[in-house]
């Protein structure tokens, strides 16, 4: 589990694809102290695991052809920026929100604009994601936890502050970039229940007449 709260900042320094898989090598900003193999990282929102540190400090992590795909991660130009977040401790402070590091999809990058001293961000609102949307609910950005602000039917926004922009590589993003999203763990959930019981074909629809015979 993660928080949505960017450690650091890593230059993608290599990308080699063996077959339908490849290797990831990233270049931190920031030293990151107490790095072990096999531990889980999230690289712009997508939980990889660290294969080795190396001598150069360069980071290197194994990618399934999946995840290439379905991200950033495969496409992204080698000398690009990318958000680094360790994994959760237990104990530690929930600044962000509940993030898995499971990408639900990548969308294109609109366009930003002055909003006051922040700056609105724009970006498509794939159709798999439109019933885990809710201004004032949270949404995950390449791994930045932020919160939604105006949802369309196609596009939505969120304000990013200034610390934001200086210390993401989300200030690094431009229109027409893939940006990867991971919508809100609890919408998902409620989402998942309310179908179960709302599903006429295995007879569980809430009704007037299960209602009544329930004592409502």
């Amino acid at each position: 589990m993660f928080t949505g709260l960017i450690e650091t900042t890593a230059e993608i320094c290599g990308r080699d694809i063996n077959g339908k898989a490849g290797k990831l090598r990233l270049r931190p900003r920031k030293k990151l102290e107490g790095l072990t193999r096999g531990e889980s990282i999230a690289v712009n929102g997508a939980c990889l695991t660290l294969e080795s540190r190396n001598a150069d400090g360069t980071l290197e992590f194994h990618t399934l052809e999946e995840t290439l795909q379905r991200t950033n991660l495969g496409s992204l130009e080698i000398g690009g920026l990318v958000n680094l977040e360790r994994a959760l401790r237990v104990g530690d402070r929930l600044g962000g929100h509940i993030v898995t590091g499971h990408i639900d999809a990548a969308a294109g990058f609109l366009g930003m604009r002055k909003r006051g001293d922040d700056i609105e961000y724009r970006v498509a609102l794939p159709e798999e994601l439109k019933a885990y949307m809710a201004p004032k609910g949270s949404i995950c950005l390449d791994g930045v936890s932020l919160t939604l602000v105006d949802i369309g039917t196609d596009s939505f926004s969120v304000h990013l502050i200034p610390v934001t922009l200086a210390e993401t590589a989300l200030g690094q993003r431009r229109e027409g970039d893939i940006i990867n999203l991971e919508a809100d763990l609890l919408g998902k959930y409620v989402c998942r229940q309310l179908a179960c019981f709302t599903n006429r074909e295995a007879g569980t629809e809430i009704n007037m007449e299960k209602l009544i015979k329930a004592g409502w």
